[in-house]
């Protein structure tokens, strides 16, 4: 879900930002954004979101620097802020299908 939304915000492909080479400028950014949302948006350790696109967890952290200085600019703040607001919507309508279906099957 992450990549999907990262990919449609910048208009990039999806593949591109789990790919094991660092591409182009846009697409290392977006895999960037991308780990960065995993770690604050989702909560996964720096450790977990680095694993998901084949890095480790220096470079996860590494990311979420780059991130975090970039949010700097009010263009790319407000980018990932809609995209953070779009993966909280997401986890929240997960979260109640769940409660759903285990309501249903007590």
């Amino acid at each position: 879900m992450i990549e999907v939304t990262v990919a449609a915000a910048l208009n990039l492909p999806v593949d591109e930002l789990g790919a094991k080479t660092r591409r182009t400028a846009p697409v290392a950014f977006a895999r960037q954004i991308s780990m960065y949302c995993a770690h604050v948006t989702f909560g996964w350790s720096l450790t977990e979101a680095g694993a998901v696109f084949c890095r480790d967890r220096t470079t996860a952290a590494h990311a979420c620097r780059v991130v975090e200085d970039r949010r700097d600019c009010p263009h790319i703040d407000a980018i990932v802020s809609t995209v953070e607001e779009q993966l909280h919507s997401w986890l929240t309508a997960m979260e109640f299908c769940r409660k759903t279906v285990e309501a249903n099957l007590e």
